[in-house]
């Protein structure tokens, strides 16, 4: 854009030139129509293309020597498809005659319409201006080594222009490499009298179509401009900026824009300021002071910004995203405040506050480098309600929360590789308190470290569900797949609100549990990290509750049944108590093995072993429950010191539970229990499988 507005302005102080050399050159008593084949020939030896002029040329004398023209069209390059590179319908200019005498050039306003500029880049990468740059090169450095000669600056300090209007411009840029057209209409430039030295109220607009995309943009500018005599300083006061972008690709397909401020530029002490600063869109606004120094150089800057408390929620309406949230009070009054020290290739964000309804965010950035950028952080939370944040909870929805493995698992797509190779972090997040699920996690700590393609991160909760978290992980990224690295430590952590907050049924288990786990993986996606995955676990569930099943009953009904005596009643306060529950396991290749599954209760012993393949989601795995030595004795011969055996096996979303009765009976009461073998299948799968297996899954 920037290059499309200095070849119009290019183009325009081009017939400018042309017209003020006519006026000066042309002598008073001769008809300038005369001349057209001379201005044609200097054009076409000065920029190699025709100018076409259509219409007379119509000439004052006292006390303005004037000059208006018809229709001027200077040819296109060789080539491309448009007849004319640039047109124009009318131009006039007039200088004052007397002033002249003193060296001093007093100008009319300058009128210029209808502007028509085409600008084409080919499929060869080739614009319709580069055949002009040597040209225009070498006249450049002979204009200026005129004006070096003959007093310049003077030349410039005696410049008085009366104004300028360029009216109903348009400008056609069509990249065919890039199969891009875009189009700058109604293209306005209006000021006051120009002088060096003194401010000059100007005005521009034009509105830009981006012709594939459909998206247009409306800009208006209005604004004092400054620049003084030596054409080092420059002002831009009281800048009032105006954009009104629509399309498709818009939020909300439709956003407005305003900015205001002052900008002071002096070039020879290589300063800058930008005072007043005001970005507005909707209910939001941007404050800001900005001031620089060496800014031809590195630059230096330093200033502040300021968002005031508005609406996020009702901003985000506007642009079309509108969120539900369980809390209709949430994301309303947000603010921010910054203070920041930048050059050309870094910033430094020293203050850094932002508020979110009730939280507060604060701490330090600092980026240096852009290119390669290296970031250092330090972040402070102090607290926050993420359930405020939620999508509310639906009454007719049947669906469980998810569980923390399963945000694992579907968080575990494909790692952002090409960014963390390039990603150099040194950071520390806290958090003091976060709620979610109405529970208070408390004392977050998140160390980062990032650097040469390896990302280690150190997290620590001091409190969470009454116990502690401490853990790290390693991702390693420098070769082709991904490395990846996980030490998790749980200490007495409370299983009961643990689970309520993942489950909706009624939670069966209740104790406190230490955890640990070393694992190693690699791989990219979620089935290769799965298959990949190796390492150690331990646990410890002490003062354990099973609730939902007695495993002591269960041996009273098998003693029932046996006897042929009623069976006791269900009660729905039925648990299990153990003093432990214990167990570690090694994972290979996705294949998690555990030999030593122990369980403590005052009757009652349970071991287990087997596999778990996480990778296919099947179950390998066998419970062995029996009654201690010590109080056996009073039971039935038939299954006293006999264990109680439940096989389970399936998958993870249908697993299923078979009891070995043979195993818990003594040879000489098989031929009795044969007898009733219907009723004790019958019995057992209703009392003893979904028990038994509210168990093996309350284990795991």
């Amino acid at each position: 854009m920037s290059k499309t507005i200095k070849i119009t302005l290019s183009i325009c102080a081009g017939f400018v030139v042309l017209l003020v050399a006519a006026i000066i050159v042309v002598p008073m008593v001769v008809n300038p129509n005369d001349y057209k084949p001379q201005i044609q020939t200097a054009v076409k030896g000065a920029l190699g293309r025709d100018l076409t002029i259509d219409g007379d040329f119509s000439m004052s004398v006292f006390p303005w020597i004037g000059l208006s023209t018809g229709r001027l069209a200077l040819g296109n390059a060789e080539g491309f498809p448009e007849p004319y590179f640039a047109e124009i319908n009318q131009a006039d200019i007039r200088v004052k005659l007397l002033p002249l005498i003193s060296k001093k050039v007093e100008i009319s306003r300058i009128v210029l319409n209808g502007l028509q500029l085409n600008l084409t880049k080919n499929k060869q990468g080739v614009t319709n201006w580069q055949d002009m740059g040597a040209k225009k090169q070498a006249q450049t450095t002979d204009v200026k080594q005129q004006a070096t000669t003959q007093g310049g600056e003077s030349m410039l300090a005696a410049l008085a222009i009366g104004g300028v209007a360029i009216e109903n411009a348009n400008i056609q840029w069509h990249d065919v490499q890039q199969d891009k057209k875009i189009q700058i209409k109604d293209f306005f430039l209006s000021s006051d009298q120009l002088e060096l030295g003194k401010q000059v109220p100007v005005n521009l607009g034009f509105n830009v179509i981006d012709q594939k995309s459909g998206m247009t943009q409306q800009l208006k500018l209005a604004t004092d401009l400054m620049v003084d005599s030596n054409v080092q300083q420059f002002q831009l006061h009281n800048i009032k900026l105006q954009s009104i972008s629509e399309g498709e690709s818009i939020p909300g397909n439709k956003l407005e824009a305003g900015l205001a401020g002052n900008i002071d530029i002096d070039l020879a002490a290589e300063t800058l300021s930008i005072t007043g600063l005001q970005l507005s869109s909707g209910n939001l606004l941007l404050q800001g002071e900005v001031s620089g120094s060496k800014i031809k150089q590195a630059g230096e800057y330093k200033g502040r910004l300021n968002v005031p408390e508005f609406n996020l929620k009702k901003q985000l309406d506007v642009l079309g995203n509108k969120l539900s949230m369980q809390d209709s009070a949430a994301l309303n009054k947000v603010a921010a405040h910054l203070d920041f020290e930048a050059t050309n290739t870094s910033i430094d964000v020293n203050k850094l506050q932002l508020t979110i309804d009730e939280s507060v965010l604060q701490g330090h950035v600092k980026v240096s480098n852009f290119q390669t950028p290296t970031t250092i952080l330090n972040l402070s939370l102090d607290h926050i309600d993420l359930d405020r944040y939620m999508a509310p909870k639906s009454k007719k929805s049947d669906s469980k929360p998810v569980s923390p493995a399963a945000v694992a698992a579907a968080g575990a797509t494909l790692l952002p590789v090409d960014m963390l190779r390039k990603l150099n972090l040194d950071g520390v997040i806290k958090i003091q308190t976060l709620n979610i699920n109405n529970v208070d996690i408390k004392g977050i700590q998140l160390d980062l470290d990032a650097g040469n393609g390896v990302l280690k991160t150190s997290q620590t909760i001091s409190s969470l569900y009454q116990g502690s978290y401490k853990g790290s992980s390693v991702v390693n990224v420098r070769g082709k797949t991904p490395v990846i690295s996980l030490n998790e430590k749980l200490s007495n952590v409370q299983m009961e609100p643990l689970l309520k907050n993942w489950q909706t049924e009624d939670v069966k288990m209740t104790g406190q549990l230490n955890a640990t786990a070393k694992l190693n993986t690699r791989g990219n996606s979620v089935k290769a990290i799965k298959s990949a995955l190796s390492g150690n676990i331990s646990f410890k569930l002490n003062d354990g509750v099973v609730k939902g099943i007695n495993i002591q009953k269960i041996i009273d009904n098998t003693k029932a049944l046996i006897d042929g005596a009623p069976l006791p009643t269900d009660n729905k306060n039925d648990e299990s108590v153990f003093k432990a529950i214990s167990g570690t396991g090694s994972i290979r290749n996705g294949v998690l093995s555990n030999n030593d599954l122990r369980a403590i209760s005052s009757r009652v012993r349970v071991n287990g072993q087997g596999t778990v393949n996480l990778v296919a989601e099947k179950l390998d795995y066998t419970i062995n429950g029996r009654v201690v030595k010590k109080t056996a004795e009073d039971q039935p011969e038939q299954i006293k010191g006999l264990p109680l055996i439940v096989d389970i096996g399936g998958t993870f979303k249908q697993p299923s539970y078979t009891v070995d009765i043979a195993s818990m009976l003594l040879e000489k009461n098989k031929a009795k229990i044969n007898e009733k073998a219907d009723e004790v299948l019958k019995k057992l799968d209703e009392k003893i499988g979904p028990g038994v297996g509210d168990l093996i899954k309350g284990f795991f």
